[in-house]
């Protein structure tokens, strides 16, 4: 479920690898050559020394929160692989526990753009940075950083996608990337929500929260058929309002409002997850649910059949056909 910006940094395995054709000073006859295939194309090379300053550093006009513009200087990159923060932020430090929003604007050396997730509507988030194999260029740009800095990267190939190059952008395995970040929002893969506590009405299910463990669920006979999406907030955050398209960081427990069977909970594979949010990548009683609401809110969504998966659940899950279901979801970010 996750957006481009998220996909081109959590790559096949191939990519993750950090493996590249090497941090020497690209050619015209290098960039003309094709990249090596096989196992060639496989094999790991070392990946340079962070810096954060270069004698061929590129330019970044903008502001946190707005799309970059980036002017590379002439002449060819030296092979330094840089990462330089442009603006601190004040939020909390990015640590490799975390799952990271961010947004991501991005060119090669030569000018040409690959993402600007400002223009494509969203952000993007990476579930926990310390199970998670990055790319270099992903990893090294947001650990260490404030929630809300800007920073910029100049990657060249061992830092990126390496041999492989990245083909979808059209990024060759001899383009050295220049990459500006916008950490927008980082939280402990054990996160839950934080804000007031709300009374919710007594026509509700009573949700049973458990210590880093998929909640449970009391469920009464009225309660088990609504005819319409509920939305309850037991927990209201002081954060952002949650928009379409953008990719929240959260935690959620999901029961068949029949039985109070949970189905599925963060909790049970490896905690805090990401997902984008009013754009049909999720289902309609998450859409409609969740856009609104506010950063830090524990929201409980009671959701009628036609708003769930309907008559075709997920093949294995144990959801019956045309069920009505129930979540709990804690919001913890969003890109």
């Amino acid at each position: 479920m996750r957006r481009l910006a998220a996909a081109l940094l959590l790559a096949p395995t191939l990519l993750l690898t950090g493996c590249g054709s090497s941090a020497k000073t690209a050619t015209a006859a290098d960039t003309a050559a094709p990249c090596p295939s096989g196992s060639a194309a496989q094999s790991p090379l070392p990946v340079p020394p962070v810096t954060n300053t270069d004698s061929q550093l590129p330019t970044v006009s903008g502001e946190f929160g707005k799309s970059a513009s980036i002017t590379v200087p002439k002449g060819d990159p030296t092979g330094n692989f840089v990462v330089k923060q442009i603006s601190e932020g004040n939020g909390p430090v990015v640590t490799n526990n975390d799952v990271v929003g961010f947004n991501i604007v991005g060119q090669t050396w030569t000018g040409k753009t690959f993402q600007d997730s400002y223009k494509d509507g969203g952000g993007a988030a990476v579930d926990n940075l310390k199970t998670t194999p990055m790319l270099p260029m992903f990893s090294k740009a947001v650990v260490g950083q404030k929630v809300g800095s800007r920073v910029e990267v100049v990657a060249p190939p061992a830092a990126g996608f390496g041999n492989a190059g990245y083909p979808q952008l059209q990024v060759t395995c001899h383009d050295t990337l220049v990459m500006v970040f916008d950490v927008t929002a980082a939280t402990p893969v054990d996160g839950s929500a934080s804000g007031t506590p709300q009374t919710p009405t007594a026509d509700v299910p009573k949700v049973q929260m458990n210590d880093k463990a998929a909640a449970s669920f009391s469920i009464s006979a009225s309660q088990r058929d609504p005819k319409t999406l509920g939305a309850t907030v037991l927990i209201k955050g002081s954060g952002p309002v949650v928009q379409p398209g953008q990719n929240l960081i959260a935690q959620y427990t999901g029961a068949v409002l029949a039985n109070g069977k949970v189905f599925d909970s963060s909790w049970n594979h490896g905690g805090a997850t990401n997902f984008v949010i009013g754009k049909g990548q999720v289902i309609p009683g998450w859409d409609k649910g969740l856009v609104g609401q506010t950063v830090g809110s524990r929201v409980l969504l009671t959701i009628p059949a036609a708003d769930a998966y309907g008559a075709q659940p997920p093949q294995g899950s144990g959801i019956p056909a045309n069920a009505p279901l129930v979540f709990v979801v804690d919001i913890l970010g969003a890109a």
